[in-house]
C-alpha cells in the first residue's frame, strides 16, 4: 500500500500558521515580481479568482471580497515544507518527496490500521506545524492520488481516505473526470474525451495497446497503476545535473557594479545548492538581458560559457570566474532587466580525483561549510560577500510576509 500526504492550500496555510486572523479569509499568493496568482485558498477560489490570473486583472475582485494578497515567500514555504517532510519520514522507511507539499510513503508490509495511521499522520503534522494535511491510501501511487482527492473533497472523511477494495477502486475511478487524472494533461484529456473516455474508470477499460499508441509506455504504466497493479515505483532522489539561479530585476540596471552584485548573489545561491548535493562544477554559463519590452532601446542579450580550470564548489572561486565572464558580455549604455547563472558539468565531490597542477584551494572547503552552517542557522544573508547587497532577491515584492522561522530578526513578537 502507498500513501500520498498532501498539504492543503500549502502557501496560504503557511501564511495562516503565523497570522491566525487570516483563517476563513480569501488568500492569494503571487509569483515573482508580484506578477500573477500561483496559489489560492479555497475562499479565493470561491470568489472566482483563477490560477495564473495576472494581479492587475483581479484588482476589483481583491477589493470587493477583501482578498489578502501575499508575495511569494519561498524561504518560509521551503522551511515549513522541510518540517512537514521530516515528520512524514518517521512513518515509513521509504518515502518520496514529490513536490514542496506532497510526499508518497511506502506502507508495504505494515501491520497497522491504515485509516488510523493516516489520521495519526494528519494530527501530528497539524499539531507540530499547523499545516492541514490530506492523506490518500491505496494499493498503487496513482490510486493514492485519487484517494487523496476524495479525502480533500469530502469533509466527513476527516482528511483521510483508504481505497482497500475493488468496490472502492471502481467507485473512485467512476467519480474522477479524466482531465483530473494524475499524469493526464489537457492535450491527452481532449484526445481521450474525443474517444468517449470521460472518467478515470473509462480510461482503465481501454485496450492497453490503444493506450500505449496514444500515450506511449508512460500511459500504459499509468493505466496499470489505475487498475491496482503496482507499476509506478518509488523514485530515488537523484543529484541535479545542472543548477540555475535566474531572476528578473525590480528595475532596469545600467551599471556594471549593479550587475556585479546580482551575479555574485546568484552564484552564492547556486553554489550553496551545489554543496548541499555534494557536487562540484566544471562549467558555468553567465547571461544578461535588457528589457525586451522597452521600445526605446534595442534588445540585447548575451551569454558566455566558462570552462573552469578545475572543478569547484567554492563560492569565492565561482564568483571570481563568473564576474570575469560578466565583464566579457557587458555593454555600456544598456538597461538590463534580467540575468542568471547556470552551473553545468557537475561531478561528485566525494569521487573527484584532484589534479596535481590545478585544484581548488583546500581551505575553502571548511570555510564554505562554516558559511553554510551560519546562514542556515541565522538567515541567508548572515554571511555574504562584501560586494553583495543585504537583499538576496531584488524583486517587486510589495506584499511579502516575514521569514518567521528562518531569521531571528523576523520572529513573532509577543507583548504581554
Amino acid at each position: 500500500m502507498y500513501a500520498l500526504a498532501d498539504c492543503n492550500n500549502f502557501y496560504a496555510s503557511c501564511e495562516r500558521v503565523f497570522n491566525p486572523t487570516l483563517n476563513g479569509k480569501p488568500i492569494v499568493v503571487l509569483s515573482n515580481n508580484d506578477g500573477c496568482v500561483i496559489a489560492r485558498s479555497n475562499e479565493a477560489k470561491a470568489v472566482g479568482i483563477k490560477m495564473g490570473a495576472p494581479a492587475f486583472q483581479i484588482e476589483r475582485l481583491i477589493r470587493t471580497h477583501d482578498v489578502q494578497v501575499f508575495s511569494s515567500n519561498f524561504v518560509l514555504y521551503g522551511d515549513m515544507s522541510r518540517r512537514v517532510m521530516n515528520i512524514l519520514a518517521s512513518y515509513t522507511p521509504s518515502h518520496e518527496i514529490y513536490s514542496i507539499d506532497e510526499c508518497f510513503l511506502d506502507l508495504s508490509g505494515m501491520r497497522v490500521d491504515l485509516r488510523e495511521y493516516g489520521l495519526k499522520m494528519r494530527r501530528q503534522v497539524g499539531r507540530w506545524t499547523g499545516i492541514p494535511l490530506s492523506v490518500g491510501i491505496a494499493p498503487t501511487k496513482a490510486l493514492a492520488k485519487v484517494a487523496n482527492r476524495i479525502a480533500k473533497k469530502y469533509p466527513e472523511l476527516q482528511g483521510v481516505h483508504v481505497i482497500d477494495s475493488e468496490e472502492k477502486r471502481v467507485k473512485a475511478l467512476k467519480w474522477l473526470p479524466i482531465e483530473d487524472v494524475w499524469g493526464i494533461g489537457r492535450r491527452y484529456a481532449r484526445k481521450l474525451r474525443a474517444m468517449g473516455v470521460n472518467t478515470a474508470y473509462d480510461f482503465t477499460l481501454l485496450p492497453e495497446s490503444l493506450v500505449r499508441s496514444v500515450m506511449t509506455v508512460v500511459g500504459g504504466n499509468l493505466q496499470r497503476d489505475m487498475l491496482g497493479i503496482p507499476t509506478l515505483e518509488m523514485e530515488i532522489a537523484e543529484k541535479k545535473q545542472s543548477i540555475a539561479t535566474t531572476r528578473s530585476f525590480d528595475r532596469d540596471y545600467n551599471r556594471l557594479e549593479e550587475l556585479h552584485e546580482r551575479i555574485a548573489t546568484f552564484v552564492m545561491t547556486s553554489a550553496e545548492k551545489l554543496r548541499q548535493q555534494q557536487s562540484m562544477c566544471r562549467r558555468m554559463v553567465v547571461f544578461i538581458e535588457t528589457n525586451r519590452f522597452n521600445d526605446k532601446e534595442e534588445f540585447y542579450a548575451n551569454s558566455v560559457l566558462l570552462k573552469l580550470p578545475f572543478p569547484t564548489s567554492s563560492s569565492l572561486e565561482l564568483v571570481g570566474f563568473a564576474i570575469e565572464g560578466l565583464k566579457s558580455i557587458y555593454r555600456e549604455h544598456k538597461h538590463y532587466k534580467r540575468a542568471g547563472v547556470i552551473l553545468l558539468d557537475l561531478v561528485d565531490a566525494n569521487a573527484y580525483q584532484p589534479s596535481l597542477f590545478f585544484n581548488s584551494d583546500p581551505k575553502h572547503k571548511k570555510l564554505m561549510e562554516t558559511i553554510d552552517n551560519l546562514n542556515r542557522k541565522h538567515g541567508k544573508t548572515m554571511v555574504r560577500l562584501a560586494s553583495q547587497d543585504e537583499l538576496t532577491h531584488k524583486m517587486r515584492r510589495l506584499h511579502l510576509s516575514r521569514a518567521y522561522t528562518s531569521s531571528f530578526n523576523e520572529l513573532i513578537e509577543i507583548h504581554l
